[in-house]
Formats: C-alpha cells, sequence, structure tokens
C-alpha cells in the first residue's frame, strides 16, 4: 500500500472541504477502499474519514419514515427493527467484522452491483439525502459502481418510507457473503416495487413485469427476466441467474 494522508473532519462541512483537496477521497467503513487500496487499484493521496462525524449517524423513525445517517454500521441497522426487512438484510452482510465496520452510506456511494442495500433503496422508494440535496432513488443507481453523486458530494443520511409489507431473499457466495441474486420486494401507497441486485450487468434494476403482474393482480408463476445482460460468471451463468430472480422473487412475495 502506497503513503498518504489522512484526515478526521468532525462535520460534514469540515468533510466537504477536506474532500475539495486534489486526491482526496472519503472512507467510510472502508471495507471495499481498503482491500482496493492494498491490492493497489486505488491510491488516494489523502483519506478522509467520516466515521468521527456524529451527524452522520444514527436512525429515527418519525410520521412513517425511517431516517439512518450514512454513517451508520450494518450491525446497527440490524438490531433497530424499525423496519423488519431491511434490518434482516443487514444482519446478513458479509461477517461480524464487516458488519461492525461497514455502513450504509459506503455501501451506497461505492454501489458494487452485487451489494445488498442497493435493493432495500430502490425497492423501498427511499430519498438518498446528501449535503448537497436530495436525491429519489430512481434516480441515484446510475450503472455498475455509478451513482448520481457529484465529486466531492457526501451522502448524509436515507430516508425509507415504511412500507405495508417487504422481504429480502438472496442466494449469496458463500465467500463473499455478497449475493448471487437478491430480490428486495415492497408494498407501499402505490404498489409493489421490486428490486434485484447481483444479477445485472448493469447493477440494482427494478424488475417492471413483475411489478405489473403483482400491482395488476397476476401471477408470478413461471415468470423471469431475460438473461441477457445477466451477469455470466464462474459463480452462475446469465441464464441461471435470470430463474433465480423468478425464484426469489416469488419467495419474497410470500414471505412479504
Amino acid at each position: 500500500m502506497h503513503n498518504f494522508d489522512i484526515e478526521k473532519p468532525s462535520s460534514v462541512s469540515e468533510a466537504v472541504a477536506a474532500l475539495a483537496a486534489e486526491g482526496a477521497q472519503a472512507l467510510a467503513g472502508g471495507q471495499t477502499l481498503i482491500p482496493t487500496m492494498k491490492q493497489r487499484l486505488a491510491a488516494p493521496e489523502k483519506l478522509v474519514l467520516l466515521s468521527g462525524i456524529e451527524e452522520l449517524k444514527g436512525i429515527s423513525a418519525s410520521g412513517g419514515k425511517l431516517t439512518i445517517g450514512a454513517a451508520t454500521t450494518h450491525a446497527e441497522v440490524a438490531a433497530d427493527g424499525s423496519y423488519p426487512a431491511l434490518s434482516a438484510l443487514a444482519a446478513d452482510i458479509g461477517d461480524p467484522a464487516v458488519r461492525n465496520r461497514g455502513t450504509i452510506g459506503g455501501s451506497l456511494a461505492n454501489n458494487d452491483p452485487s451489494a445488498d442495500y442497493p435493493a432495500a433503496v430502490l425497492a423501498s422508494n427511499a430519498v438518498v439525502n446528501t449535503n448537497k440535496r436530495a436525491i429519489a432513488a430512481d434516480d441515484f443507481f446510475v450503472g455498475m459502481f455509478e451513482t448520481a453523486l457529484d465529486e466531492g458530494e457526501i451522502i448524509t443520511s436515507v430516508e425509507f418510507p415504511l412500507p405495508e409489507a417487504a422481504s429480502y431473499q438472496k442466494i449469496d457466495q458463500p465467500a463473499s457473503r455478497f449475493a448471487l441474486v437478491g430480490v428486495f420486494v415492497a408494498k407501499g401507497a402505490n404498489g409493489w416495487r421490486v428490486a434485484v441486485t447481483g444479477a445485472s450487468n448493469e447493477g440494482v434494476f427494478r424488475w417492471s413485469a413483475a411489478e405489473e403482474a403483482l400491482n395488476g393482480g397476476g401471477s408470478l408463476e413461471g415468470m423471469a427476466p431475460d438473461a441477457d445482460g445477466m451477469i455470466d460468471d464462474i459463480h452462475g451463468s446469465a441464464a441461471y441467474r435470470a430463474h433465480l430472480v423468478g425464484v426469489l422473487t416469488r419467495r419474497a412475495v410470500a414471505a412479504a
């Protein structure tokens, strides 16, 4: 690993100022960035630690919404229980070390195509708040490892409308615990939303055909998305992943 400087801001404004420096990069829980740096695939000149900023931490529920600070760890989300499907998702991320260090904001900013939280945010129709604006879930995820965040923009919190029913079902890769395929379903005021992670080369996506069937009172039996564009690797073929999307969606709806 190369040499780098570390800055520990105590507020969001201080963090934004620090990130304006050339070669600076934000560090939340470090569960992706640190291994990437060890492999010399990333070489920031300065790490700006967000873990010490108190205004980025905490969980609160009010007015039918659950607000989670960006620096809140997976373990804390798992223990909260205000949104049972989300807590169950968080409890199954990685291992205890990852859950006690990794953060919801870091996961969303990284937008790994097999990460769990993006499916929850998209299916729940959540809002990602930053130091600049509020971004609707449908606008936040742009592509694999890409989001709508601007350079130096920091996620501050995520607002989840509490649904009538929800469930997350996944089949994970045993070594990494990332989703081989994961499906989060949530029923809110405007009906069902179905979000899929781990399956597509474009990252997390909404399965609109399943949403139309559910909201129209139809059956999901035998349904599966097209295998074109699905991830095809040593862990599973594109056709297998497409099949799993259908299976896990039916399981999630039944569980919800």
